[in-house]
Protein backbone atom coordinates (compact mmCIF):
# COMPACT_ATOMS: atom_id res chain seq x y z
CA UNK A 1 0.00 0.00 0.00
CA UNK A 2 1.08 3.43 -0.82
CA UNK A 3 0.66 6.90 0.77
CA UNK A 4 -2.90 7.80 -0.73
CA UNK A 5 -3.82 4.49 0.17
CA UNK A 6 -4.07 5.27 3.58
CA UNK A 7 -7.08 6.89 5.69
CA UNK A 8 -5.07 9.79 7.59
CA UNK A 9 -7.71 12.47 8.88
CA UNK A 10 -10.00 12.25 12.07
CA UNK A 11 -12.89 13.16 9.79
CA UNK A 12 -12.39 10.06 7.46
CA UNK A 13 -12.32 7.91 10.33
CA UNK A 14 -15.34 9.38 11.75
CA UNK A 15 -17.34 9.17 8.29
CA UNK A 16 -16.79 5.37 8.38
CA UNK A 17 -16.80 4.80 11.87
CA UNK A 18 -20.82 6.63 11.74
CA UNK A 19 -21.84 5.75 7.87
CA UNK A 20 -20.25 2.33 7.57
CA UNK A 21 -21.24 -0.95 7.47
CA UNK A 22 -19.56 -3.49 10.26
CA UNK A 23 -18.48 -6.76 10.45
CA UNK A 24 -17.47 -8.36 13.36
CA UNK A 25 -15.17 -11.25 14.36
CA UNK A 26 -13.34 -12.21 17.19
CA UNK A 27 -9.98 -10.66 16.58
CA UNK A 28 -10.86 -8.09 14.48
CA UNK A 29 -14.09 -5.74 14.04
CA UNK A 30 -14.29 -4.39 10.34
CA UNK A 31 -16.44 -1.65 8.98
CA UNK A 32 -16.41 -0.61 5.26
CA UNK A 33 -17.92 2.46 3.27
CA UNK A 34 -18.01 3.05 -0.10
CA UNK A 35 -16.26 6.25 -1.60
CA UNK A 36 -16.31 7.80 -4.87
CA UNK A 37 -12.29 7.23 -5.42
CA UNK A 38 -10.80 5.45 -7.72
CA UNK A 39 -9.07 3.83 -4.43
CA UNK A 40 -9.46 2.11 -1.55
CA UNK A 41 -8.17 3.54 1.64
CA UNK A 42 -7.54 1.83 4.68
CA UNK A 43 -7.19 3.03 8.17
CA UNK A 44 -6.13 0.83 11.83
CA UNK A 45 -7.57 1.76 15.07
CA UNK A 46 -5.34 -0.38 17.85
CA UNK A 47 -5.89 1.07 21.39
CA UNK A 48 -4.32 0.70 24.50
CA UNK A 49 -6.14 -2.10 25.52
CA UNK A 50 -4.39 -4.33 23.06
CA UNK A 51 -0.97 -3.76 24.55
CA UNK A 52 2.25 -1.53 24.94
CA UNK A 53 2.79 0.68 21.92
CA UNK A 54 5.35 -2.38 20.91
CA UNK A 55 2.54 -4.58 20.61
CA UNK A 56 -0.10 -2.01 19.05
CA UNK A 57 2.82 -1.07 16.51
CA UNK A 58 3.30 -5.01 15.65
CA UNK A 59 -0.56 -5.49 15.41
CA UNK A 60 -0.83 -2.50 12.46
CA UNK A 61 2.26 -3.83 10.93
CA UNK A 62 0.72 -7.40 10.50
CA UNK A 63 -2.64 -6.45 9.73
CA UNK A 64 -0.95 -3.39 6.90
CA UNK A 65 0.90 -6.78 5.25
CA UNK A 66 -2.07 -8.96 5.12
CA UNK A 67 -4.00 -6.40 3.37
CA UNK A 68 -0.69 -5.72 1.18
CA UNK A 69 -0.76 -9.47 -0.15
CA UNK A 70 -4.70 -8.80 -0.55
CA UNK A 71 -5.91 -7.71 -3.58
CA UNK A 72 -9.07 -5.21 -2.90
CA UNK A 73 -11.65 -3.63 -5.45
CA UNK A 74 -11.29 0.19 -5.62
CA UNK A 75 -13.72 2.59 -3.99
CA UNK A 76 -13.69 1.61 -0.61
CA UNK A 77 -13.36 3.45 2.57
CA UNK A 78 -11.91 0.29 5.44
CA UNK A 79 -11.05 0.51 8.98
CA UNK A 80 -9.93 -2.33 10.85
CA UNK A 81 -10.20 -1.93 14.84
CA UNK A 82 -8.06 -4.60 16.76
CA UNK A 83 -9.55 -6.45 19.77
CA UNK A 84 -7.15 -7.11 22.38
CA UNK A 85 -7.30 -10.86 21.19
CA UNK A 86 -5.07 -10.33 18.86
CA UNK A 87 -2.26 -8.95 20.51
CA UNK A 88 -1.87 -13.33 21.46
CA UNK A 89 -2.95 -14.36 17.65
CA UNK A 90 -0.61 -15.61 15.27
CA UNK A 91 -0.04 -14.17 12.44
CA UNK A 92 -1.76 -16.71 10.10
CA UNK A 93 -4.89 -16.52 12.35
CA UNK A 94 -5.21 -12.58 12.00
CA UNK A 95 -5.25 -13.55 8.49
CA UNK A 96 -7.78 -16.19 8.44
CA UNK A 97 -9.86 -13.25 10.35
CA UNK A 98 -9.08 -10.05 8.42
CA UNK A 99 -9.64 -12.38 4.76
CA UNK A 100 -12.90 -13.96 6.12
CA UNK A 101 -14.07 -10.24 7.44
CA UNK A 102 -13.55 -8.97 3.63
CA UNK A 103 -15.24 -12.03 1.90
CA UNK A 104 -18.49 -11.47 4.44
CA UNK A 105 -18.31 -7.77 3.39
CA UNK A 106 -18.01 -8.70 -0.44
CA UNK A 107 -14.61 -7.10 -0.97
CA UNK A 108 -12.65 -9.84 -2.13
CA UNK A 109 -12.04 -9.79 -5.58
CA UNK A 110 -12.37 -12.82 -7.44
CA UNK A 111 -9.06 -13.89 -8.67
CA UNK A 112 -8.32 -14.09 -5.01
CA UNK A 113 -11.46 -15.85 -4.36
CA UNK A 114 -10.52 -18.66 -6.96
CA UNK A 115 -6.63 -19.05 -5.91
CA UNK A 116 -7.97 -19.45 -1.81
CA UNK A 117 -10.28 -22.55 -2.99
CA UNK A 118 -7.16 -23.97 -5.05
CA UNK A 119 -5.05 -23.81 -2.53
CA UNK A 120 -7.24 -25.12 0.47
Amino acid sequence: MVRGEYLTKTEQYALVYREGSSWVDRLVVMKALPNSLDLTRCGFSVSRRVGSAVVRNRVKRRLREILRLTPLPSGWDIVFIARPRVAAARYDNIEKSVRGLLARAGLLTEKYEETCLRTN
